[in-house]
């Protein structure tokens, strides 16, 4: 079981960047698939961006080219750095193993303001 906890969630005007970090626990990390996920009131969880061990990477279709996701299995930690942010983009973000049955950590809010 891998414990998550997200961070760096806050509110931002349209246009600015935020930069979400997973802290992840236990020595399996750095074999995992990781994804960025999202969900907004009133909608079911979806996947914004997976990381693989190796650093290849995939994005949802609305965030191609203004997110970008990394890791740094050093630190058992994965990020995401979210640019050109939308007010559709508010939701609440957590990472999680892809595939994973393991329990979802609490996520963080983004709040994106028009």
């Amino acid at each position: 079981q891998v414990q998550l906890v997200e961070s760096g969630g806050g509110l931002v005007q349209a246009g600015g960047s935020l930069r979400l970090s997973c802290a992840a626990s236990g020595s399996r990390f750095s074999t995992l698939v990781m994804g960025w996920y999202r969900q907004a009131p009133g909608k079911q969880r979806a996947l914004v961006a997976l990381i693989t061990s190796g650093g290849s990477t995939n994005y949802a279709d609305s965030v191609k080219g203004r997110f970008t996701i990394s890791r740094d299995n050093a630190k058992n930690t994965v990020y995401l750095q979210m640019n050109s942010l939308r007010p559709e983009d508010t939701a609440v973000y957590y990472c999680h193993p892809y595939g994973s049955r393991d329990d979802w950590g609490q996520g963080t809010q983004v709040t994106v303001s028009s």
